[in-house]
């Protein structure tokens, strides 16, 4: 037997180094600078294109760091196998992409390789930008080449090993990655084909909707059925689930405001979804924001998960406990009754954000604050402070199993051992 599993193991190495290899040869050498190129990507038109396809892509989020210039790279992007970090896309030819081609880019954005061939890291989604068009993809080039060179060179990625090499990333992307391309649906409206294409490729909206194999990735550009954000100790729910953020049922404009003010009359978005309404959806056409709505609207929809109860009255004392913690600290916003105040303080009532699972969101909104985006529609919206230090586990558990068992809501009981794990981001994601 073990015999036959050391050759079973020699077989599979033999096999991944084969398709390793495979994936770490170069494509045919894609043609430098022209200068006849010049001119073609100075075309006003084609730079302000560029200019807004790259809010849609929300480029910004990574390639800018914090009090760092424009797009010189620098941030740091945790996940479980180290820290990847961003590069400078500022056209310094020495440290940026100014010696790079039309054709260098539109390889990194298509197929996931830099201008020397090298295997890129999905943490650049690459997974979803492969269905950018040739169209799209030049046009965002042609804005990078607008802005003020930055010299910067790129931090080191800090990935422990073997994820470090570019023979395990030439594995991972044999088993999870094949460039693809935009495929219209002819039996689709241009509006639903649009915000298709927005969804699943420069929206990259499944790199934070969609569940992580072990492997770090994700079950399909396709799939929107949520799944933990690595790292982030956030949940992103299901956009097909109608108990999480399925609109099926939405009215168009309560999507459309959603996702251009951050604030509609059926919800909110805070964190990390507020960060992709301030940096990038804010800014969307309104024709394109009515695509988005329209695709959302029309997701295959997924049932209501079933959740687990508990016994009745196994969790009285907690609640008993929660409700003075909630007299306390909530009930001047959220209402005696959670009924929150409209237009201001969302509700608890029947509010399916609260009773979610994983309930990641709800610890992490009662741990750091609740937080709108600042959206020129809504320039000062409110927001709710950070409880991390003034309630401990024990009264967070309990008013969050307090508030998800009252008023018609149907939540599991959180537990500290719940709110120690997002506290302390031991969950694994």
């Amino acid at each position: 037997m073990v015999r036959l599993l050391l050759a079973l193991a020699l077989i599979l190495a033999v096999l991944a180094g084969a398709i390793a290899a495979l994936n770490l040869r170069d494509e045919d050498p894609v043609e430098e600078i022209q200068s006849a190129d010049a001119a073609k990507f100075a075309e006003p038109a084609l730079i302000e294109r560029g200019r807004y396809l790259a809010l849609v892509g929300n480029c910004a989020a990574c390639h800018t760091a914090r009090g760092g210039q424009a797009y010189a790279g620098g941030t740091g992007i945790a996940t479980p196998f180290g820290t990847v970090y961003a590069s400078n896309l500022t056209p310094d030819p020495a440290t940026g992409i100014g010696s790079w081609s039309a054709s260098h880019f539109w390889r990194a954005m298509h197929n996931g390789r830099s201008r020397d061939g090298r295997l890129l890291y999905p943490a650049f989604p690459y997974t979803e930008y492969t269905r950018v068009t040739r169209e799209d993809s030049d046009a965002i080039y042609a804005w990078l080449r607008t802005l003020p060179a930055v010299e910067r060179r790129n931090s080191p990625n800090a990935l422990r090993f073997p994820y470090n090499s570019q023979m395990a990333l030439a594995v991972w992307r044999a088993l999870f990655f094949e460039p693809q391309a935009h495929e219209a649906d002819a039996g689709r409206s241009a509006q639903w084909n649009r915000g298709s294409y927005l969804v699943n490729g420069l929206g990259h909206c499944a790199a934070c909707h969609s569940g992580r194999n072990l492997f770090g990735a994700t079950s399909g550009t396709l799939d929107l059925s949520g799944g933990l954000i690595p790292m982030q100790n956030w949940y992103a729910p299901s956009l097909q689930a109608p108990d999480e953020a399925g609109v099926a049922d939405w009215e168009m404009r309560d999507i459309v405001d959603l996702l251009g003010k951050g604030q509609s009359r059926r919800g909110s978005v805070i964190g990390p979804m507020a960060e992709v309404v301030f940096r990038s959806t804010q800014y969307l056409s309104s024709a394109d924001l009515g695509a988005i709505a329209v695709f959302l609207k029309d997701l295959p929809q997924a049932p209501a998960r079933e959740r687990p109860q508990a016994a009745a009255g196994a969790f009285d004392a907690t609640v008993q406990q929660g409700a003075k913690v909630y007299e306390d600290n909530c009930a001047g916003c959220h209402g005696k009754q959670g009924e929150g105040v409209p237009g201001v303080y969302p509700p608890l009532a029947g509010n399916r954000a609260v009773t979610m699972d994983p309930p990641a969101n709800v610890v992490q909104i009662v741990l750091g604050g609740g937080f709108a985006p600042a959206t020129a529609a809504n320039p000062r919206p409110y927001g709710m402070p950070p409880y991390a230090t003034a309630l401990s586990d024990a009264d967070i558990a309990a008013v969050l199993t307090m508030i998800r068992a009252s008023w018609g809501n149907n939540g599991r009981p959180i537990t500290t051992v719940d709110v120690h794990r997002y506290r302390s981001g031991s969950t694994g994601g």
